[in-house]
C-alpha cells in the first residue's frame, strides 16, 4: 500500500453525527464485482439532488475543495454496515484521511487495512477544527502521523490517537498480512514458550489436521 507519512492538504467539514457506510456508499454502487468506479458514489446522496444533478451547495462540490483529501466530521463516522465499499469509495475519491471522535468499529479496522488513516481526537479539538473549517475559504490541514498531530495553517497543533500498529502499517505502507510478518520472531518465541509451559498442546493443530 501507499505510504502516509505526513499530508497537507484542503480538509472539508461533514459536521454530521453517525454519518454511516449506507450514506457513504448508497446500495446501489455495489453491484460490480471488483472495486473499480466507487469514486462515483461516495456520500452521493450528499453531493446530488434528487434529480440527479449536482448539489452546489456542498462543501465537496463548491469551488476550491474539489483537491479535498481530509476529511472532518462528527463522532460514530462510519456506523452501520461492515461494507468495505465505503474506504473504497473515499480513497477512489482522494481522501486519504478522517478526523473525527469516534469510528464505527469495522469500519475503523477497513480503513488502515486499506491505507486510509482514520485519526480519533478529542471532542474539543474536532468542534475546533470543524468551526476553522466552516470559513468560506478552503482551509488546509497538515497530518503527521510520525507524529500524531494535526496542524492548522495558523499553527495550531492537535494530537489523534492511533494504535501502534496502525501506525507502522501507514507510515511502512503495509497490509494486515505484511504487518505480521514482522512480528514472526516475537509469534516463534511466543509460540516455543507456550509450548514449554503446556507440552500437551504442541503440535495441536497438526494433529487436529490429521484427525489424530
Amino acid at each position: 500500500m501507499e505510504k502516509l507519512i505526513t499530508l497537507e492538504a484542503v480538509a472539508a467539514a461533514l459536521p454530521f453525527d453517525n454519518l454511516d457506510t449506507d450514506q457513504l456508499m448508497p446500495k446501489q454502487f455495489l453491484r460490480g464485482i471488483d472495486k473499480s468506479g466507487l469514486a462515483k458514489g461516495m456520500l452521493y446522496n450528499m453531493r446530488h439532488l434528487a434529480d440527479g444533478s449536482v448539489n452546489p451547495e456542498f462543501v465537496l462540490n463548491r469551488p476550491g475543495w474539489e483537491a479535498t483529501k481530509i476529511l472532518v466530521a462528527g463522532p460514530n463516522f462510519g456506523c452501520g454496515s461492515s461494507r468495505e465499499h465505503a474506504v473504497w469509495g473515499l480513497m477512489q475519491y482522494g481522501i486519504r484521511a478522517v478526523i473525527a471522535p469516534s469510528f464505527g468499529e469495522i469500519f475503523y479496522s477497513n480503513c488502515f487495512n486499506n491505507g486510509l488513516l482514520a485519526a480519533r481526537v478529542s471532542p474539543e479539538a474536532d468542534e475546533r477544527l470543524l468551526a476553522l473549517l466552516s470559513a468560506p475559504t478552503p482551509q488546509t490541514l497538515t497530518v503527521s502521523v510520525e507524529d500524531r498531530t494535526i496542524t492548522t495553517a495558523a499553527g495550531e497543533v492537535f494530537p489523534f490517537t492511533i494504535g501502534e500498529r496502525h501506525r507502522t502499517m501507514l507510515l511502512e505502507g503495509l497490509d494486515a498480512v505484511e504487518t505480521t510478518m514482522k512480528d514472526m520472531d516475537e509469534i516463534r518465541r511466543w509460540k516455543e514458550a507456550h509450548e514449554k509451559a503446556f507440552p500437551w498442546m504442541a503440535g495441536l493443530p497438526g494433529r487436529s489436521a490429521a484427525g489424530k
